[in-house]
């Protein structure tokens, strides 16, 4: 049993970032809330999220896994205005999730959630350094480095205690700093790794500008992001492997 209802914005904050990385996703419908973890088809991005049943005007769930077109799920969502209550209901029989907003009725068919790539098992990882940016400073720098290239180098300057994101093209370079005093937040440990801008540049178009975004770091490890929206009853957590560098 499944029944919810929520308003346009926060269905679609939830559904883009899952987007960026997958086509089709299983969601977890547990009493507390849904949950989603998906990798994307190249193993390179994954994305996790939850979202609390306080983030709904209502919310009823008794357990029970879902799978979904993402886009097409995120496309009828987006036909209403972002102030709009959208109301979903999970039809058991017949495998239908149907969507109403206002006038409109939309029935969507369920994909099998067998037939969608394994979630993936993410082993604890423990990431040295950490910074925590404002959703805008973070649009900025990775707007810049995709002007000159398709990959960055993001990682934090033990000596000078700032996290700097760095970007080579063929003639044009862009350096971006910012030190403990732009920061929310800085936690200053040995960090540098290689990371491919179209994934980031994807991840970077969810991002309010107004959050505070959580980049972990480490030295040629993955790079950990995360978010709180909803007014604190949703997550969104970003992996991302690193690009190994030749040495």
């Amino acid at each position: 049993m499944f029944t919810a209802v929520a308003s346009a914005d926060t269905l679609s904050k939830t559904l883009d970032p899952v987007g960026t990385l997958v086509d089709e996703c299983r969601i977890h419908l547990d009493a507390e809330g849904l949950r989603i973890s998906a990798m994307d088809p190249a193993t390179v991005g994954v994305v996790e999220l939850a979202l609390d049943r306080e983030a709904f005007e209502s919310y009823e769930a008794d357990g029970g896994v879902v799978g979904v077109d993402v886009e097409r799920l995120d496309s009828v969502v987006g036909m209403a205005n972002s102030d709009d209550l959208v109301h979903l209901e999970l039809d058991e029989e017949t495998r239908q999730l149907r969507i109403r907003v206002g006038g409109l009725e939309y029935t969507l068919a369920l994909v099998d959630p067998d037939a969608i790539r394994a979630e993936p098992d993410l082993d604890a990882l423990e990431l040295p350094a950490s910074a925590v940016v404002e959703g805008r400073q973070f649009d900025q720098a990775i707007r810049a480095a995709e002007m000159v290239s398709t990959h960055v180098a993001v990682g934090v300057d033990e000596s000078g205690e700032n996290l700097y994101v760095d970007a080579e093209g063929d003639v044009d370079t862009v350096h971006y700093e910012l030190d403990d005093d732009d920061l929310v937040d800085l936690e200053v440990a040995p960090a540098h790794s290689l990371f491919s801008l179209d994934y980031l540049a994807d991840m970077n178009r969810v991002v309010p500008t107004d959050a505070e975004l959580t980049l972990e770091l480490g030295e040629e490890y993955p790079m950990r992001l995360s978010y709180v929206y909803a007014d604190g009853s949703g997550e969104v957590l970003y992996f991302l492997a690193p690009r190994i560098q030749s040495r």
